[in-house]
């Protein structure tokens, strides 16, 4: 059984050696509205292996996004495979061989996976068999518990963030190429460093997630009709996390950067990936409209006539989107790589490793903040402006009650939800439930630092215990509850 992912300008390109008419590839393709992207496994007769191809095709009638549809490919691939070296698949298969398959990725392999790791191809295999109970192909799920094939540990979120030294380091030295006195390092062999400091400031002041900032498009940020300090505002929907929408702002301290980075940089990859981009020119969606009043673009793709909302447009589309220009073919995205076309998400990740060991080279300057032992991801940006914000809108928000005229008053449901600090948060960072929020409240400041200043104002005095320690503690709660 091998593994294919469906890609109609393939099918486009080599049409005249493919079957032809109404069962031709093509034709399937369009008939059966199976988008690019969804995974399907043939076996040696080059035949569609079901059930599995029909699931995938179910999830691709869902929209579910073509990156995450890879990875449940590859998970479902490497159960076929072990299930088949026990003589049995995927129909067949009890409850004794799912649970030696969980043993053998967990432990028995070269490199066994962790729970985190773990625990995602279990769900992906629990909503596998619900569909195959669901739609008659199993008389019942082999297992008789769901929650026995996952590690079953409940995980608080992890939340990495920075302070501004490490913010800013990070920035200037990793992406930047900087030395940590603020010259430019004449050992940096980086590329693109406006691009890299430009993005770290976009993923900061918005909080978007790495996918979301890496796909933004030109008119999103209102590139050539947006004036001077103005910030920017555009609604994220199919790049969004599950297609939540909500609307980003993007203040213009961020936008100053990507302004240098458009100026300095973008404009030379621009120009030499033109005569590139001409050659695959089919495979391009073309813009020669673009609507900013209603946020819509339009030209053509694969031969025909298309417009397309730019918040819905999924990140596949986006990647392949150029326009004409007096340099040739440009590409609308605002991150480019050097063949001219959106930024991938492996190739931050390999820009992000790069910044790391720059940053690791100057560990030994007194002027580098305190470094972590892992490296620092995009994410922690988004981390970093929850926290940051909280405390802020916080302290904002006690402020207004002590300002208060008359502290009787009630405040009204309306005025709690417009300064509600976690609402807030919650809606700039697209949650879905304050519950993922709220996990950032533990974060907002440090407890040991009350131990630690508790101790030291206690440890001083002659005969101080643990007990009069926790009751100097206590009584200070209780004094604040009251104040």
């Amino acid at each position: 059984m091998d593994l294919y992912f469906v890609k109609r300008s393939l099918a486009e390109r080599y049409s005249d050696v493919l079957p032809a008419g109404p069962y031709g590839a093509v034709s399937l393709l369009d008939r059966r509205a199976i988008p690019d992207g969804t995974p399907v496994f043939l076996d040696r007769d080059m035949r569609p292996v079901e059930p599995v191809s029909s699931w995938f095709r179910h999830l691709a009638y869902q929209d579910r996004d073509p990156a995450t549809m890879r990875s449940y490919a590859y998970v479902v691939s490497r159960l076929v495979d072990f299930l088949q070296e026990r003589g049995t698949d995927l129909l067949s298969a009890g409850e004794a061989d799912l649970v030696a398959y969980r043993r053998q990725r967990v432990a028995v392999q070269t490199l066994p996976v962790g729970e985190s790791t773990w625990d995602r191809e279990a769900s992906t295999i629990n909503g596998l068999y619900d569909w195959l109970t669901e739609r008659g192909y199993v008389p019942r799920r082999p297992l008789r518990l769901s929650r026995r094939f996952g590690s079953g540990m409940v995980r608080q979120l992890q939340v990495r963030h920075l302070s501004l030294e490490q913010y800013l380091y990070f920035r200037d030295v990793g992406l930047g190429g900087q030395r940590p006195d603020g010259e430019v390092s004449a050992g940096f062999r980086g590329w693109c460093p406006h691009r890299g400091r430009a993005a770290a400031e976009l993923a900061l002041l918005t909080g978007m997630r790495k996918r979301e900032w890496a796909s933004v498009l030109l008119p999103e940020l209102g590139v050539g009709v947006r004036r001077g300090a103005e910030p920017a505002r555009f609604r994220l929907e199919a790049c969004a996390k599950y297609g939540r929408p909500r609307d980003v702002y993007i203040p213009s301290a961020a936008l100053d950067l990507v302004d240098t980075y458009l100026l300095l940089e973008r404009t030379e990859i621009a120009e030499r990936a033109a005569l590139g981009l001409a050659r695959r020119r089919r495979e391009l969606f073309v813009v020669d409209r673009v609507d900013e009043e209603t946020g819509k673009l339009s030209g053509v793709l694969e031969g025909r006539r298309r417009t397309f909302a730019i918040a819905r447009m999924p990140a596949g589309l986006r990647a392949v989107t150029v326009r004409e220009s007096e340099r040739g073919l440009e590409s609308l995205a605002v991150f480019l790589g050097q063949g001219g076309l959106m930024l991938g998400p492996s190739s931050w990740d390999r820009v992000r490793r790069d910044a790391w060991r720059r940053m690791l080279a100057y560990s030994a300057d007194p002027r580098t903040p305190v470094l972590p032992r892992r490296p620092w991801r995009f994410h922690d940006l988004r981390h970093t402006l929850a926290l940051q914000l909280l405390r802020h809108l916080t302290r904002a928000a006690v402020a207004a009650e002590v300002r208060r005229a008359d502290p009787r008053s009630m405040v009204s449901l309306g005025e709690h939800i417009a300064v509600n600090p976690l609402l807030i948060v919650q809606r700039v960072l697209g949650h879905a439930s304050p519950r993922t929020t709220y996990a950032y409240l533990s974060y907002l400041d440090d407890p040991m630092n009350y131990v630690e200043e508790a101790l030291r104002a206690w440890t001083d005095s002659d005969g101080a215990t643990y007990a009069e320690i926790a009751r100097h503690l206590l009584e200070g709660d209780r004094d604040a509850q009251e104040g």
